[in-house]
């Protein structure tokens, strides 16, 4: 037996989004949201994104985890592949800094339209 969705007075509810994804803007941000939900990476983006300035070396987000260095490595790569951060070598170490067009993508997704009504 398929259950059946509640019929919805089309007057009552604004679509929460302007327009639908198409198929390759859904693959493309499937790849971002795929890298923050693991929390790791989500740390990572959040330490990058408060620290001083904007950007962090790689030095100084390492000992935030109980990771080894290569472990943080790959998850800073994860990063790095989905647009969500850059990486810029200066001497020894490597800088992070946060893409903000990409977290702009992300959120246009997830915030509603204007005159949207979003009721919990």
């Amino acid at each position: 037996m398929s259950k059946q969705l509640p019929i919805v007075d089309a007057e009552c509810c604004s679509p929460l989004v302007r327009e639908p994804l198409s198929e390759p803007q859904a693959a493309d941000l499937a790849k971002v949201f795929k890298a923050v939900g693991d929390p790791v990476r989500l740390r990572l983006l959040s330490l990058i994104a408060s620290h001083d300035g904007g950007e962090a070396c790689v030095c100084d987000l390492t000992g935030a985890f109980e990771l080894t260095g290569p472990t943080i490595s790959h998850h800073l790569k994860v990063l790095r592949e989905s647009g969500l951060i850059t990486g810029e070598r200066r001497g020894t170490w490597i800088y992070y800094r946060v893409q903000p067009e990409t977290l702009a993508r992300l959120s246009a997704v997830l915030t509603p339209a204007e005159g949207s009504v979003v009721t919990a």
